[in-house]
């Protein structure tokens, strides 16, 4: 109640050939019941995880005490240098996210966790690595790693490849059914033989 913050959820589907709302207009609603300190339709332009984290008697408290500063937020909100920004976030069966922003008439992909976007909040931040990594997507990894910490993992993992050019020449200390390799450019390679295959056990 602090702040306005208004997201507009709408259908996806046949979006190319419906009028969208416009989000003008939800937030001209909001200015109006803010300027008459009505909290009933305060409430009810809430989302359903808002009317859970507060009560009906909770929003008309806060309207109650803070009055005047619904009615400087209704004055901000009229004012004509205001620009409405609508996204959605689209929840999947398997429980990832889309974020989407409306453009020209238009929702245009922002953030997924197919392709994962710059984070607003460390929050954000964590839940894309955790999407990521339950994925095992290597490319998602990348992409929500610091450049710094991406170009020192891409490094090393070049050097990797480079080194094991040619594992023919390379010299393998082979202890029962353990195996370390010394790649060139430092790395180590740990081997394991189980039922009779060899396997990379661990590498640095």
């Amino acid at each position: 109640m602090r702040r306005a913050l208004f997201v507009l959820l709408v259908p996806l589907a046949g979006c190319a050939t419906q009028a969208l709302p416009d989000p003008r207009v939800a937030a001209k609603a909001y200015a109006d019941a803010a300027a008459r300190g009505d909290a009933d339709a305060i409430y009810g332009m809430m989302t359903d995880a808002s009317r859970q984290a507060r009560s009906k008697e909770d929003i008309r408290k806060i309207v109650a005490d803070e009055r005047a500063e619904l009615q400087e937020q209704a004055t901000a909100l009229s004012g004509k240098d205001v620009r409405v920004e609508a996204t959605a976030r689209l929840r999947f069966e398997d429980g990832e996210e889309a974020a989407l922003e409306l453009r020209d008439g238009r929702y245009w992909v922002s953030a997924s966790g197919a392709l994962p976007g710059g984070a607003r909040t460390p929050e954000e931040a964590l839940d894309q690595l955790r999407r990521v990594i339950a994925r095992r997507s290597y490319a998602g990894l990348m992409r929500v790693l610091s450049p710094a910490t991406r170009a020192m993992i891409e490094s090393d993992l070049r050097a990797i490849v480079t080194g094991l050019d040619r594992p023919e020449t390379l010299q393998v200390q082979v202890n029962g059914d353990t195996a370390t390799v010394i790649v060139p450019g430092g790395h180590h390679v740990r081997l394991k033989r189980e039922g009779g295959l060899w396997r990379v056990d661990n590498f640095d």
